[in-house]
């Protein structure tokens, strides 16, 4: 059964499919967008409990409530100097050690940093042997995306690519999907050293967006781009726990942290289900 959703994915229009979704998603007609978010809240059973404004009436669009932002002290972070901290709220589908440069996806199936990266071979090198998490973020979790750790930007690049489901059934059956999927890479440097934060679009994901960037629309092909950070006024320095970006519509994360840096806590295993700011592992060696 998943092997056949992943065939239809691939004879999918998912271009087509994710800009329609981009379009009926950003519909401003009053009833239409409070339809939409009403249905959605109650298909996913999203908890409204922490936003800060009225559903739906607060919200313009259903994208606004998408990606809405959450009452002040709902994801207190982890104020250990030493503390890595989840990204966001979602599950994590693999966590662990990066064995050379190749990372793992699912049973018998992993991809290389090269691929994943899509840069030079300096990018992947700061990264062999070095620690890896991949986190989920389902329809009905809180979609802003968190600094897991202080540091300031050095590089965000957007790599063109496909827009696969990112479910647990493709991530079973579709081999270097984090690869092959469009994603944003954003690279760090800190007192611990490198870290990247990726964010990896797929099926019906009709933006990406950091602070730095602002949104970006799905391209299939071409090269690399590199984002021009003397275009933004947003400070390329971040505090463990300050918004970076968000999707619109869920997707994926990967967190990569160089060899030796840190070690992840124990229950940080495929099913965990994480909230953003939450302890997620610790550095080996003290920040400060």
């Amino acid at each position: 059964m998943d092997q056949l959703f992943v065939l239809l994915q691939r004879l999918t229009p998912k271009y087509l499919m994710t800009g329609l979704v981009c379009r009926i998603a950003r519909i401003r007609i009053v009833p239409v967008k409070n339809f939409l978010i009403r249905q959605f809240i109650r298909l996913y059973a999203v908890d409204v409990s922490q936003l800060t404004r009225q559903v739906p009436e607060g919200y313009p669009s259903f994208n606004d409530f998408f990606i809405r932002d959450l009452a002040d002290g709902a994801r207190p972070v982890d104020g250990d100097a030493d503390s890595i901290v989840s990204p966001v709220d979602g599950t994590v589908s693999a966590a662990g050690r990066i064995e050379r440069n190749r990372i793992f996806q699912a049973k018998g199936i992993d991809y290389t940093l090269d691929d994943l990266l899509a840069t030079d071979t300096a990018d992947a090198g700061r990264y062999v042997d070095g620690s890896f998490a991949t986190i989920y973020l389902a329809p009905y979790n809180y979609h802003r995306i968190h600094a897991p750790l202080a540091g300031e930007l050095t590089a965000a690049r957007y790599v063109p690519g496909d827009l696969y489901s990112v479910n647990e059934a493709t991530v079973r059956n579709l081999p270097n999907l984090f690869a092959r999927n469009e994603r944003l890479v954003c690279h760090f440097d800190g007192p611990f050293g490198s870290m990247a934060v990726i964010f990896v679009g797929a099926l019906n994901v009709g933006t990406v967006h950091s602070i730095w960037s602002g949104d970006i629309r799905p391209r299939k092909t071409g090269t690399v781009e590199s984002i021009d950070l003397r275009r933004t006024d947003a400070s390329r320095t971040v505090s463990k726990g300050d918004m970076i970006g968000w999707f619109n519509m869920g997707s994926t994360v990967i967190l990569l942290l160089p060899q030796g840096v840190c070690e992840w806590d124990d229950d940080l295993e495929p099913g965990e289900t994480l909230r953003m700011g939450e302890e997620i592992g610790e550095l080996r060696e003290p920040a400060s």
